[in-house]
């Protein structure tokens, strides 16, 4: 395994900035026997200027079933998101738009970036240590609103904004992807 969604969730997007939502990625995985490896939160941050894309190792990613996610950043930039695939560090789905999924809806997780994994600017949160703003989100199960599979709706990192004050609307739960750092 060198990549998971988070299991725990936040209610802001204010998350101690990348310094906090590393340790809680290291946190997490070492939990389940991964916390000798350096783990980093997939965040883009403005200030000083961080793209997601170069906070990740090269690939290929697993996640914690075996299952490959993607063979490089480059095939990984350009997939959607798939609810048997982006499970957390327990191997559990998170909650979405996919059939059978329990409610409440928690499928928008924080990465502040655009689809090519670098920063969308005005959408970090204050670089994740605000409760004020707008955040970029993505969704991990790859739906949108009744299960659509077109548009922005299907893309993991780069869906639609979401709020740093309060996570819950839209269907976000502050939830986080972890990758094994560089």
């Amino acid at each position: 395994m060198n990549f998971f969604v988070t299991s725990d969730t936040s209610t802001t997007a204010n998350l101690g900035g990348l310094t906090g939502a590393d340790a809680r990625c290291q946190k997490l995985a070492t939990a389940v026997g991964q916390g000798s490896k350096t783990w980093h939160a997939y965040l883009s941050t403005e200030n000083p200027a961080v793209n997601a894309i170069d906070r990740i190792g090269p690939g290929p990613y697993y996640n914690v079933a075996g299952a490959m996610l993607a063979a490089d950043k480059a095939s990984l930039h350009a997939r959607t998101g798939d609810s048997t695939i982006f499970l957390t560090e327990k191997g559990g789905k998170v909650n979405g738009q996919w059939v059978g999924s329990p409610a409440p809806l928690e499928h928008d997780i924080l990465t502040g970036s655009l689809r090519n994994g670098m920063v969308n600017p005005g959408l970090t949160c204050g670089d994740w240590t605000a409760t004020t703003g707008m955040s970029e989100v993505g969704h991990c199960d790859g739906l949108g609103p009744n299960q659509a599979t077109t548009g922005s709706y299907t893309y993991w990192n780069a869906a639609h904004t979401g709020m740093c004050g309060d996570t819950k609307p839209g269907g976000g739960a502050g939830r986080l992807y972890c990758f094994v750092a560089p």
